[in-house]
């Protein structure tokens, strides 16, 4: 995808300091080796085990850096996340601003930390292995570019797509807190616990429907296999796929590979509008 090169004046990037091994495989280690494998062709225990081993050399790291052009520019993947950002945050406040809602947009934050322990402000402490993630208390999108540093060790220059997906549907749940939605999902699971999973499933699946609303409305960026790129990484992370089948389906958390493609396609028509009938829970 050819993005414009970030300029700092339009994102907020920081990058925190913190310490720690990550214990086991994480989530986040399965859905890079699940993606390797599906995307790329790679052996997915020897991605799994490359990635556990670059977290647990993980030695302590400094205090939080705030240097946003020494941060974006700390690595190829660091880049691409920052220009991704921009791209986010040009698309997302355009289209706020056509629908009426230009004052309700606000830029998250994306902290760029790197094999360890990154600790939150609202969302307690995690691990590289937790894998990316979007913390509401904080508005921020926390990712260990290291993930992406590896992937690319192993499978070289192509993939920028399947790595823009995972930061744009970090992004829509960020979209999500800004619209409410985010709240009216919570507030559904406290009133009704047996559905809590089938909603978070919604949440999900509406965050990768945003995605493909990003690519559909930067469609003249697109490269030529980016579309199917993004689509197997879609697939490649769902529910059924990631376990073997093994859970069912009233404990997904993310959504099936298909609903997951089917979110994205669905996005793709680039009108954020489409969306919205996901999480209707009313």
């Amino acid at each position: 995808m050819r993005l414009n090169p970030f300029n700092t004046d339009n994102i907020q990037v920081r990058s925190s300091g913190g310490a720690g091994k990550a214990g086991g495989i994480g989530c986040g280690t399965i859905i890079i080796a699940a993606i390797g494998y599906f995307v790329f062709g790679l052996d997915p225990m020897q991605t799994a085990s490359t990635v556990e081993s670059v977290q647990q050399g993980s030695q302590q790291a400094g205090p939080a850096n705030t240097d946003e052009e020494a941060i974006c520019n700390s690595s190829e993947y660091a880049r691409e996340a920052c220009n991704g950002l921009q791209s986010l945050n040009q698309t997302w406040a355009r289209t706020f601003q056509e629908q009426g809602y230009g004052d309700s947009f606000r830029q998250p934050t994306l902290d760029l930390f790197r094999n360890g322990r990154v600790t939150t402000q609202g969302c307690g402490s995690a691990t590289s292995a937790a894998g990316p993630f979007y913390c509401p208390a904080d508005q921020t999108i926390y990712i260990d570019t290291s993930f992406y540093d590896q992937l690319a060790r192993m499978a070289g220059n192509r993939g920028d797509f399947a790595r823009y997906y995972v930061l744009a549907h970090e992004y829509g749940h960020h979209i999500q807190t800004l619209t409410g939605v985010s709240q009216q999902i919570r507030s559904a699971q406290a009133q009704n616990r047996r559905q809590a999973n089938q909603l978070q499933v919604l949440m999900e699946l509406q965050a990768d429907c945003y995605a493909g609303v990003w690519a559909g409305k930067n469609r003249n960026l697109i490269e030529p296999g980016d579309i199917e790129e993004g689509m197997e990484a879609a697939a490649a992370i769902g529910d059924d796929r990631l376990t073997g089948g093994r859970v069912s389906s009233e404990n997904f958390t993310h959504g099936t590979s298909a609903q997951r493609s089917q979110a994205l396609r669905l996005g793709l028509q680039g009108d954020d509008r489409q969306c919205d009938a996901i999480t209707n829970i009313g």
